[in-house]
């Protein structure tokens, strides 16, 4: 009897398995071409990518505006470091500055989003002059030395034989722990996810967030959002600060940034922009013209095809459709949600796969995560609706 893909175990390819690190556990599947919000693989499926590409694929694939862009951008400048002013380079920080939350006013560009963390970090500890660190149990900030010590359970994979500075973690939801690790006086930063990716899509919601934001204010504390998942448009909004109505004093992002081309930024105040002067940051790849062109690019297809709207309206008929079949409930915001299912999330995912639905998997057992590009339309709803009413609940 043929083995389905669902009972398949993710494989690596032999040719990947004899050039590169084995560190990546792989789907069943390989895709060679992308069209919209849609996937072809090798074996020629075709796939509704319900993940995105881990978030990165913000405006599906092929996306004609991006592809213009690339192209032109390409033929002038394909690269020139920051050791000389580009017109393209302001012009994307000036989009991203006018997208962002009002009062976060100057943009550092870097290549990902660990190396935003470990940048916005780096100017919390000099803003503050303090040398600890508030992070969430469920947290993920990345892999790097910082960011990965802010990362709940990275211990088993971080490697290095300490972490870079003092850190606490207080549980999500708990304000009582919050103000007390603030009244120690040396916090120089809380860092949050306002919707937890790698937990399963975890919203922190409106409440917590402003009474977050209000004690840390108090405590001379800086707020750093990391919104590398649910940032640019995921949220329903341009960033999920404004969704809640909090602004931080730096916020984070990456992933789909630059629509698949490696990019991230941290956005931050007047106020910090001032205790830097010229080589106390730097990034050799980071504001690059190409991911500069690109940053503009996504920012202007967001606003222009109000993305943000399609994420909210879609978005909730995706709550109104999906609870069937082995899911009991769907979590998260926007296009950052997450499938709370009875039977292991695991075995859904790989069911869903021979259904034409890609979608993907979090720290949480139970819970199914969907990062869509944010042209989904309700028309791929109704096939991961109707993919899972015929699942086994």
């Amino acid at each position: 009897m043929t083995t389905p893909t669902a009972l398949a175990e993710p494989l690596m390819t032999t040719e990947e398995r004899r050039w590169l690190l084995p560190v990546y556990p792989h789907a069943p599947i390989e895709p060679i071409r992308g069209e919209g919000v849609m996937l072809t693989t090798r074996d020629g499926r075709e796939l509704i990518d319900f993940y995105g590409g881990h978030a990165v694929a913000l405006l599906g694939y092929s996306h004609p505006r991006l592809l213009a862009t690339l192209r032109e951008q390409a033929a002038t400048l394909f690269f020139q470091s920051n050791v000389v002013p580009l017109e393209v380079r302001a012009r994307a920080g000036k989009r991203l500055v006018e997208f962002g939350p009002e009062g976060l006013t100057r943009a550092f560009l870097v290549n990902s989003g660990a190396e935003a963390v470990e940048n916005a970090l780096r100017l919390a500890f000099r803003k503050t002059g303090r040398t600890r660190i508030l992070a969430l149990e469920g947290a993920f900030h990345g892999r790097t030395a910082a960011a990965g010590a802010l990362t709940w359970g990275s211990a088993k994979w971080y490697g290095f034989p300490r972490t870079p500075f003092d850190l606490t973690f207080i549980p999500r939801g708990d304000l009582d722990a919050l103000e007390r690790e603030l009244a120690v006086g040396d916090v120089a930063a809380l860092i949050a996810e306002p919707v937890q990716g790698q937990a399963g899509a975890y919203a922190l919601g409106a409440e917590w967030l402003q009474a977050a934001r209000e004690l840390t204010r108090r405590a001379s504390s800086l707020l750093v959002l990391d919104e590398i998942q649910c940032g640019l448009g995921r949220s329903g909004a341009p960033f999920a600060a404004q969704l809640y109505g909090v602004t931080p004093d730096l916020l984070t992002m990456a992933k789909g940034l630059a629509g698949g081309f490696p990019a991230g930024a941290v956005l931050v105040s007047d106020e910090i922009a001032r205790i830097l002067s010229g080589g106390e940051l730097g990034t050799t790849f980071g504001g690059g013209p190409m991911a500069c062109a690109l940053i503009e690019t996504v920012i202007d297809v967001i606003e222009q095809e109000d993305l943000t709207a399609n994420v909210r309206r879609v978005s909730q008929y995706l709550r109104e459709t999906c609870v069937t079949g082995p899911v009991v409930d769907v979590q998260g915001e926007g296009f950052l949600l997450g499938l709370r299912t009875r039977r292991p999330a695991k075995e859904v995912y790989l069911e869903l796969i021979d259904h034409g639905i890609f979608s993907g998997t979090s720290g949480d057992p139970h819970i199914v995560r969907l990062l869509p590009p944010l042209t989904l339309r309700e028309e791929h709803v109704d096939v991961l609706a109707k993919a899972l009413a015929e699942l086994r609940p």
